[in-house]
């Protein structure tokens, strides 16, 4: 019996996250607006989970926006360390845990607001992720997801990139990761509206109003 890893692809582990963490990092000023973003509605004391936050900065800057309970869940070992590394630096508490978004060990209806930015098109389990997101959601929560649209130009893609500031040779690497291993991946509106169809989640307002938003990353 085969065992699901809970992601597609190569995982994001030792080298590679380190890499990833060293040049997502250009991103601050994106994850700082996000942060003020989400901040603005959340009364404080706010149950938050970030799926997939790699390392961990979109979570940091919430934290330093208010008094909220954070938690974040990566599949991988490396970015939890980071992650936990990051907060310790930023003088923040957040708990970041290693576990598979499609099999979660919270609790029932335990958070306020659930995010997931750039990383849902790489699980392996997409349908059964967003059953477990809607399940640990209270009553009232909301969440946002953040994917690449699959019908992102050339254009859209190498204005991101060169907004990031990136190397040479970084440039050419996210260029081809987005060519031919993310947009390959990613979702149309209409697919994301169908499947909140199938889980049911259009039609259980009487236990929990989510918001289900989309963007490109």
């Amino acid at each position: 019996m085969q065992v699901d890893k809970g992601y597609l692809g190569l995982g994001m582990e030792g080298r590679i996250a380190t890499w990833y963490a060293r040049n997502t990092a250009r991103d601050m000023p994106e994850f700082a607006a996000l942060a003020r973003r989400v901040s603005a509605t959340l009364p404080a004391r706010s149950r938050i989970l970030e799926v997939a936050p790699g390392p961990g900065y979109l979570a940091i800057e919430i934290a330093r926006r208010g008094a909220y309970r954070i938690s974040g869940l990566d599949i991988s070992h490396t970015f939890v360390e980071i992650a936990d590394r990051n907060a310790r630096e930023a003088q923040v508490d957040i708990d970041f845990r290693q576990g598979n978004v499609s099999a979660m060990l919270f609790s029932e209806c335990s958070f306020d607001l659930i995010l997931c930015r750039a990383a849902f098109k790489n699980f392996s389990q997409p349908l059964a992720a967003m059953n477990e997101m809607h399940r640990v959601l209270r009553p009232g929560g909301r969440a946002l997801i953040i994917a690449l649209r699959s019908d992102a130009s050339v254009d859209e893609i190498d204005a991101y990139i060169k907004r990031s500031g990136l190397s040479w040779a970084n440039s050419l690497i996210y260029k081809a990761t987005f060519r031919y291993l993310l947009l390959p991946g990613a979702y149309f509106e209409a697919g994301v509206l169908r499947t909140r169809v199938e889980l049911g989640l259009c039609r259980r307002e009487d236990r929990c109003r989510r918001d289900w938003l989309r963007g490109h990353a």
